[in-house]
């Protein structure tokens, strides 16, 4: 689902702690070591968020939060603040040399991981064990 959240919508935001669950407790941040991920460099886009992505021509970058059910990207357009929010289940996330995917449905958003940076990779090993998780194992169980 792609989104503007630039402002407090009652219905988009419920709409979002349904498909990925309330944000984590602030003990629970602490528990993990945090639930943001570092500022992400975008290099590629789906053809829709490139579209609201060249509204500007200020450098493009992205956050992904955790939640207990899926991530949310938040990226800026203008003065709009936009998120991607991607149910675990829906998720797919390919690693092409030194970048990240990020998949659901048509949408995609590729980030660049050099691989100097660890703080990307150990945030991107955290995702991957909180997918597991929290991914239905049998079709019965969506």
């Amino acid at each position: 689902m792609l989104a503007n959240t630039s402002y407090n919508d009652k219905k988009i935001n419920q709409t979002i702690d349904e498909l990925v669950g309330r944000p984590f407790s602030l003990i629970e941040n602490f528990k993990r070591n945090g639930i943001g991920s570092p500022r992400l460099d975008i290099f590629k886009t789906s053809e829709e968020i490139a579209t609201l992505l060249s509204y500007d021509n200020n450098r493009n970058f992205c956050n992904v939060e955790l939640r207990p059910r899926g991530i949310i990207i938040r990226f800026r357009s203008l003065l709009e603040t936009f998120s991607l929010v991607i149910p675990y289940y829906k998720l797919v996330v390919f690693k092409p040399a030194n970048s990240f995917t990020f998949h659901i449905d048509q949408h995609f958003i590729s980030v660049d991981a050099p691989a100097k940076n660890r703080a990307v990779h150990r945030f991107m090993e955290k995702l991957n064990q909180l997918k597991t998780e929290n991914s239905p194992t049998y079709i019965d169980d969506l």
